[in-house]
């Protein structure tokens, strides 16, 4: 007998045991003991199923593909810009947030955003060796 259907038996008999008073007062005990296994069977195949669904919805995620060298080279000349300016290029580039909303996003004119966009862009270009026509984004 496999493991399993001895460890519902076990179970079955020990509910008997523990219901005897009541249990051998019925007709058919047996009927009894059978519907208990197949009732923990069922609840064992249930969990195992719960489980199955569980572990498929915790695949770990598809691999990521490694950044390309433009994409580190470019995350890297931006960790060398002043906080301010590393801010608004990534809003006003990344995220494609007009001049305005930065503005009340960071609390300043507008102006000083347009400022902190032309200044960056100048020190990105430098560090990133990069000769840019100044246009006007803003």
């Amino acid at each position: 007998m496999p493991e399993e259907a001895r460890d519902l038996t076990q179970e079955a008999y020990v509910r008997a045991w523990r219901q005897w008073g009541q249990l051998s007062q019925f007709e058919q005990p047996e009927a009894w003991l059978r519907l208990v296994v197949e009732r923990l069977a069922t609840d064992r195949w249930r969990r195992l199923g719960a489980r199955r669904r569980a572990a498929a919805r915790d695949l770990p995620p598809q691999p990521v593909p490694a950044p390309s060298e433009q994409t580190v080279l470019l995350v890297a000349a931006l960790r060398r810009l002043p906080a301010q300016q590393r801010r608004a290029i990534c809003l006003h580039y990344l995220l494609d947030q007009p001049v305005g909303q930065i503005a009340a996003e960071m609390g300043v004119p507008a102006g000083t955003v347009k400022s902190w966009l032309s200044r960056g862009r100048t020190a990105l270009a430098g560090l990133l060796n990069v000769r840019v026509e100044e246009n006007n984004h803003a």
